[in-house]
């Protein structure tokens, strides 16, 4: 029992190290991400489209590897993305929804990895927004049914712009 002592010892040493590392290097992301903040409001207009996903993570736009801690979109979970006519409500379970209006929009598109998660080609749904400082932020989801291109296609349509005919230019 001695013998497998100092290696033990060395072990339990690593894995305090290595837990503290990931606590520190947190505790410095959510700091420096402090002043970013998602809009939480309620969901304003008519519901057009409602999909059940996985939210993996947000990011800064074009940055897929740059985690950024906004709440309450820090952690992964289970979520629903509902598109009204005014805009993308983003509903993490057991936290408050996100509400992006249209002009907050800067797009969609698909995406085959990012931070912590690869899936299979265009497998995920990048949405594009502007944070509060005018930061450009990418949320990625996975579908969990139905068809991704329905869900760019409906958030690309809330950015089309229209004529007061409603026909778009």
């Amino acid at each position: 029992m001695s013998a497998y002592l100092p290696g033990l010892l060395v072990a339990v040493g690593l894995a305090v190290l290595a837990l503290g590392g990931m606590a520190w290097g947190w505790r410095r992301r959510t700091r420096r991400d402090a002043a970013l903040t998602a809009p939480m409001r309620p969901s304003e207009g008519r519901e057009t489209a409602v999909f059940d996903v996985l939210y993996v993570a947000t990011t800064r736009h074009d940055h897929p590897l740059e985690r950024l801690a906004l709440r309450p979109l820090a952690f992964r979970a289970r979520a629903s993305v509902t598109v009204t006519d005014a805009g993308v409500a983003l509903a993490l379970a057991g936290e408050p929804a996100v509400f992006l209006r249209a002009a907050e929009l800067a797009g969609a598109g698909r995406a085959t990895w990012t931070i912590d998660r690869a899936v299979e080609k265009d497998g995920l749904v990048v949405i594009a927004w502007h944070a509060s400082d005018g930061t450009i932020c990418d949320s990625y989801v996975r579908l969990q049914g139905g068809d991704p291109d329905a869900l760019v296609a409906a958030i690309e349509d809330l950015r089309a712009p229209s004529t007061p005919t409603g026909a778009t230019r």
